[in-house]
């Protein structure tokens, strides 16, 4: 699937992040409350990925993943995760910092890049 834009990734994750799935939906209001937006923020966002077929939401109801949009927040919520761990149990980072910054970092890795990183860290057992 295409790369898309950090905010979108960011939604995407975030409803993973809030037990969304293909079966089970989230609140825009949650959305809006986990990433620190407006819910009109949140809106527009999820205009953005019902056209690219992310996401579903009935009139005003709540947003429920598609297949690919599942998957794509699973992947960013995944990166994130075992950048968060790297940071903290290999590097010694400060959980607080290594949170943010291994947000930064799942946006701006190459899936390339990425798939070598995790093949090397494997390697170290952590």
């Amino acid at each position: 699937m295409e790369k898309m834009s950090m905010s979108h990734e960011d939604y995407l994750e975030a409803i993973v992040m809030l037990g969304g799935t293909t079966d089970v939906s989230v609140r825009s209001v949650d959305i809006a409350n986990k990433l620190g937006v407006s819910k009109a923020s949140v809106n527009k966002a999820v205009t953005s990925l019902k056209e690219k077929g992310l996401v579903d939401q009935p009139y005003y109801g709540d947003v429920t993943l598609t297949e690919d949009g599942y998957a794509y927040g699973s992947q960013v919520f995944g990166r994130h995760r075992m950048l968060r761990e790297f940071l903290t149990k290999a590097v010694g980072i400060e959980p607080e910092v290594a949170e943010k910054e291994a947000c930064q970092m799942e946006h701006a890795i190459s899936d390339e890049s990425f798939e070598k990183w995790r093949s090397f860290i494997k390697g170290l057992n952590l």
